[in-house]
């Protein structure tokens, strides 16, 4: 049975690049990168902002959230971070998520970014 993408890829309009890090780290001390995208890849990219109050009077906290159709990295079962360059802002990957199908396929890849 063929299940449908809930992330269609004619709403991917905004260009993003991405570089995701594995568990551990090199022998100089950075983390291992096990993807890193040469062109740009094209996302459903939401984000949203919300105002903390501090000492300082206030902060705004910027978040969103990156979904790409498919599986983004096959060969590794979870994305623990690393970063995404999205309208020129870098940005760390904080959550990763692969939704799958029933059968076990990846539908789409999630990147919650902060």
């Amino acid at each position: 049975m063929k299940f449908p993408c809930l992330v269609r890829p004619r709403f991917c309009k905004t260009p993003v690049d991405i570089t995701l890090y594995g568990e551990g780290l090199t022998e100089y001390g950075s983390p291992v990168v096990i993807f890193s995208s040469d062109d740009f890849i094209y996302c459903n990219y939401q984000d949203k902002a919300k105002t903390v109050m501090t000492a300082q009077k206030k902060l705004v906290e910027v978040s969103g959230v990156v979904l790409i159709p498919g599986d983004i990295v096959p060969d590794y079962p979870a994305i623990s971070g690393g970063y995404v360059v999205v309208n020129g802002v870098k940005r760390d990957i904080v959550r990763g998520v692969k939704a799958r199908n029933p059968d076990g396929t990846v539908n789409f890849t999630e990147l919650d970014v902060i």
